[in-house]
């Protein structure tokens, strides 16, 4: 495969951020580098000898089903917006708390510039604890997919700014063939147009501008009615009280992705507890 390019032209040049742009043009850097110490093949080999895939989709079914919140509760080190957010820092103890709190699947950053994640941090965390995982990183490029799955992941985030819809459906396909499901991310009409004409039943709806990096749980009230019943809506960011999940809730999004709120709490697995039971 060649080298990933980075992509600016999504919805339109103009319209990318240049922050999303900056941390593109890293990743498309990042990439290249382990592309040349870790071959197609090789990827593709490590992919294959994962441990099986955890069922993503259904675990969120699960707490729904059973009146609570679907929580995909986050485990990050550091954030752009948040700077450092927890030091010391224990995926394993992370995952465990949040399992015994009562979420329902883990996102977890591997993103290292912006993020101060690592592939370690993902495949720790999942060993510790029976939850299914999200890999959350800049997805430009079909290696990086069959990296994912290497690493343990049972589902891939698809960020509608930084793709094509060419390449949206390429890596979504490629992430489905290996059993994986697809969070797609939307912050607009028009991305969440775009991502409702991708084959997954998960729509994520960021509350952060990514040109400001304010959040704003009303887009996730705005957005989430406009998601079919078919769909998965999560909404993302800036939810940190019961107040927010049942305004969620209300607006048809009840699953939630949480991070820096919960990581920034001494225990855990009680603050995760607490959004899960809001419903």
């Amino acid at each position: 495969m060649n080298a990933p390019q980075v992509i600016t032209q999504a919805a339109g040049a103009a319209s990318v951020p240049d922050v999303l742009v900056r941390i593109l043009a890293d990743k498309e850097k990042e990439v290249a580098e382990r592309m040349a110490t870790t071959s197609q093949s090789e990827i593709e080999r490590a992919a294959a000898a994962a441990p099986p895939v955890r069922d993503f989709v259904g675990a969120l079914c699960q707490r729904i089903g059973e009146g609570r919140t679907g929580l995909i509760a986050e485990i990050k080190r550091a954030s752009p917006s948040g700077g450092l957010i927890r030091d010391p820092f224990d995926p394993p103890a992370l995952a465990r708390a949040y399992e015994e709190g009562g979420a329902a699947c883990l996102s977890i950053l591997t993103d290292g510039p912006y993020f101060q994640g690592k592939r370690e941090d993902l495949e720790a965390a999942r060993a510790a604890c029976a939850l299914p995982v999200l890999r959350k990183d800049f997805m430009i490029h079909p290696w990086q997919v069959f990296e994912a799955r290497a690493m343990g992941a049972d589902c891939i985030l698809l960020i509608m700014a930084a793709l094509t819809d060419e390449m949206a459906a390429q890596l979504l396909e490629l992430a489905r063939s290996l059993d994986m499901a697809v969070l797609a991310e939307v912050h607009d009409r028009a991305e969440l147009d775009r991502a409702l004409g991708l084959n997954t039943r998960l729509i994520g709806i960021n509350n952060r501008d990514l040109r400001s990096l304010k959040t704003d749980i009303a887009t996730s009230e705005e957005l989430a009615p406009l998601v079919p019943a078919d769909r998965l809506p999560v909404a993302e960011s800036g939810i940190r009280t019961q107040a927010d999940v049942r305004r969620m809730a209300a607006a048809g999004a009840h699953c939630i992705l949480v991070g820096e709120h919960l990581m920034r709490q001494d225990d855990v697995a009680a603050a995760a507890r607490e959004l899960v039971e809001a419903r």
